[in-house]
């Protein structure tokens, strides 16, 4: 009997649960990363202290059964974030914040022991790091024959049965070329389709003691007024390592790293006073600035638009060519959650 072979395009969330699922089918997978790294919008940094900083996806709920599923049948463990103590809402520059506490109550959110890293690095093991290869960016993709012969950018040649892209579709139909060309309403769709997570700033300042927590601020801030627009608690599980993380403003991508740092600190201190001053390290990602993530779009697309849309569902190039990846869920896209069910999707059609 032959086993299919079969090529995944990105080793992000996506690209590994799909060669996870497919490997227990006893199908051969490879997958190609153009990144020196794995994981995709998934950026864990280990601080200088025991600090794990999330620069890309990190928090997610019960409304994500199949990631919650993942995690435990990979044996990961998972904690809730910390929300207890006084959070804060900016309205304005010119008046003092508002405070409030966030209910016991409320659905909380939660982030995986040891970093979001640990699903990847997890999934990489049960696939095996020998069918991964980095630094390996796709820039042809052709239909010969039976099979698919995809070009990357060292010269290398791969073949295999089919193809599954799990690149953002704009990014995807922006830096590799089809033979035959894809469709043009495939093509039109993805240059119209939102890249998760791409116009979004991520920052995270680590620091030795949790200063916050021992003056009753719970880490949360809301802001309309300054750099920082979202901000929560990262301390590690164990507390054992102390960081604030959250969103800053898309727009100050026109900055430097040290003009946004300044204003991150400044805006700390004037929240939580001079303790924010004593600070480690200044963590950011600037997705927008990734060109194996983002690319521009032709036209204005809005949050998660044609996310999920039903084209994507469908296979290409007699059914050679599957596309993958967040933004093609049907069920949360443009989140973990999301990934994990396009996989599934995907892996659905193998049988």
């Amino acid at each position: 009997m032959n086993i299919p072979k079969v090529i995944i395009i990105g080793a992000g969330l996506s690209g590994l649960t799909c060669g996870y699922l497919l490997q227990k089918k006893d199908v051969h997978v490879t997958l190609l990363e153009a990144n020196t790294r794995i994981g995709g919008r998934i950026e864990t940094r280990n601080g200088t202290t025991n600090a794990t900083i999330e620069m890309g996806a990190t928090w997610f709920s019960k409304l994500h059964p199949h990631l919650f599923q993942l995690l435990d049948e990979l044996e990961l463990g998972y904690f809730k974030q910390h929300t207890q103590g006084i959070s804060l809402f900016e309205t304005m520059s010119f008046v003092p914040p508002q405070k409030f506490e966030i209910s016991e109550f409320e659905e909380p959110s939660f982030r995986i022991k040891g970093g979001t890293q640990k699903l990847i690095e997890k999934l990489a093991e049960k696939i095996g790091w020998h069918n991964i290869k980095t630094e390996t960016k796709v820039i042809t993709i052709n239909e010969v024959g039976n099979q698919m012969e995809v070009l990357d950018l060292n010269g290398t040649v791969h073949v295999a049965d089919c193809i599954i892209t799990t690149l953002p579709p704009n990014l995807m139909v922006n830096t590799i070329k089809f033979s035959p060309v894809l469709p043009e309403k495939l093509v039109n769709l993805a240059k119209k389709t939102h890249t998760w997570m791409g116009e979004s700033i991520k920052f995270a300042v680590e620091y030795a003691t949790p200063f916050w927590k021992e003056n009753n601020y719970s880490g949360t801030l809301f802001s309309q007024a300054s750099i920082i627009t979202e901000m929560y608690d990262h301390s590690t599980f164990d507390n054992t390592g102390y960081a604030l993380k959250g969103f800053l403003n898309g727009s100050t991508s026109i900055l430097s790293s040290e003009e946004r740092k300044t204003k991150v600190i400044t805006q700390l201190e004037k929240l939580f006073g001079s303790d924010a001053e004593n600070y480690i390290t200044y963590n950011e990602k600037v997705w927008r600035d990734e060109p194996l993530t983002f690319s521009n779009y032709d036209h204005l697309v809005m949050a998660h638009e044609n996310n999920g849309h039903q084209l994507y569902q469908n296979s290409f190039l007699n059914n050679k060519l599957y596309i993958s990846g967040s933004e093609t869920a049907l069920q949360n896209p443009g989140y973990m959650e999301g990934a994990i069910v396009a996989a599934k999707n995907i892996a659905l059609q193998f049988l």
